[in-house]
Formats: C-alpha cells, sequence, structure tokens
C-alpha cells in the first residue's frame, strides 16, 4: 500500500496492537540466553566452546509454535527431541536493545533450545524499514550445551513453585508493574497522542485461578 495512506503514524498504531497482544493478552515468553564471546574461551583449532560464558536471561514476550517432540532411537535407547519457533515483536526488541542472533540460546519450559536461524518476517504494508517481526528457529540444545537451571513455568506434574505461573499482569505501556520492570514501550503513549490506561491498571489474574481483577472480581 502507497505511503501516502501508511503513514508513520499508522506503523506506530499496529506496533502498539501487536504489542498489546503481545504483552497483554498472549502471556507466552521465553527466557533468552545470549552468549558472552568476549569471555568465553574457544578452541583455537576446532573453533568450538565446551564451556560457554552467558549473559543473565533476558524475559521476552513472544508467540511460540510448539511441535510435538520427536522420537530418536540410537544405541543408548530412546529419546525425545524437540525443534521450535518463537515469533518476538521486532520494535520491541529495538525498544529494549535486544540483538538475537544465530548461536545463542533459549529457554522455554523444561528445556533448552539453541537457535539454528533468526529469520525477519515480511515487511509491514512494503515499506522495508518496517519489519512485522522476528522468528527464531531452533532445535533443542545438546546435553552440555548449556548448563542452567530452567526458569518457570516448566510443567504441572512438577511440585516446585514456579512450576505454573498462576498469576499473569498486563503490562499495558507502563514502565513497571507489580512484577517490576517492564521494558515495555507503545509508541503513541510515548509520543503523547495517548495516554497511559486509567489505574487501577494493569490488569492481573489472581493467584486463585478464580476471582481476577480482569473481571473486575474482588
Amino acid at each position: 500500500m502507497a505511503r501516502l495512506f501508511i503513514t508513520p503514524r499508522e506503523i506506530d498504531f499496529i506496533s502498539d496492537l501487536t504489542k498489546e497482544v503481545n504483552k497483554d493478552i498472549r502471556g507466552q515468553k521465553i527466557f533468552y540466553y545470549k552468549i558472552r564471546a568476549d569471555l568465553t574461551n574457544v578452541h583455537p583449532v576446532y573453533e568450538e566452546a565446551p564451556e560457554k560464558v552467558f549473559d543473565p536471561p533476558i524475559e521476552i514476550d513472544c508467540a511460540v509454535e510448539w511441535a510435538p517432540q520427536e522420537i530418536r532411537t540410537n544405541r543408548f535407547g530412546t529419546e525425545d527431541h524437540y525443534n521450535i519457533s518463537a515469533y518476538l515483536h521486532y520494535r520491541d526488541l529495538i525498544d529494549r536493545e535486544i540483538d538475537v542472533v544465530e548461536g545463542d540460546y533459549f529457554s522455554y519450559g523444561e528445556t533448552f533450545f539453541e537457535i539454528t536461524q533468526v529469520v525477519y518476517q515480511s515487511t509491514i504494508y512494503g515499506q522495508v524499514e518496517y519489519k512485522t517481526g522476528v522468528q527464531l528457529v531452533a532445535t533443542q540444545a545438546r546435553i552440555g550445551q548449556i548448563d542452567k537451571d530452567p526458569i518457570g513455568p516448566t510443567d504441572e506434574g512438577y511440585s516446585g513453585p514456579e512450576a505454573v505461573q498462576k498469576t499473569f499482569i498486563q503490562q499495558r505501556g507502563f514502565a513497571e508493574n507489580a512484577e517490576g520492570p517492564t521494558g515495555d514501550v507503545r509508541a503513541l503513549i510515548e509520543q503523547g497522542k495517548t495516554e497511559l490506561p486509567p489505574k487501577p491498571a494493569p490488569a492481573e489474574v489472581a493467584p486463585d485461578g478464580i476471582s481476577s481483577s480482569f473481571y473486575d472480581e474482588s
């Protein structure tokens, strides 16, 4: 569509709408682990690093395309193997200064994945400078590649305190919510074209799983 009709204002509006779906409705997330190349010792011949150094994990809101596990059989028996894709909001990455690259890792649930492809999605109405999102194509990391404890939620079959996510708090463009800093930037709010939602906000799903401030229940 022509730039005459899709201006930066419309691009900002589209970005804010898709951020709202990602951050305030969907509630899926990954924990991104970036390798510190400056601190990791790489083998001079094989160009591999058996022991990698990572930055602290970054929580990123996204949409995850989950595929059933592949059952593999080898000389030691059978094993489960997962391949998934995570779809990240492109402008959210820019706002939070997150650079995603192949070779880094992320966790989803109890499983860690190595990023094999970083695919930039389609442009917004053909305007090359505006991208809709980033797809992370990832395969399950081999044992020993990343030695970290998974961050919940993981699985309701576990008894740990983080196995099930009992609360979900919206961000709504606020710099902080009840969980702390959000890093959430909404373009139209930042530009003064719209205002932050009236308090009390953001909405919160209650821990008991029944009452919820989203439905204005007490």
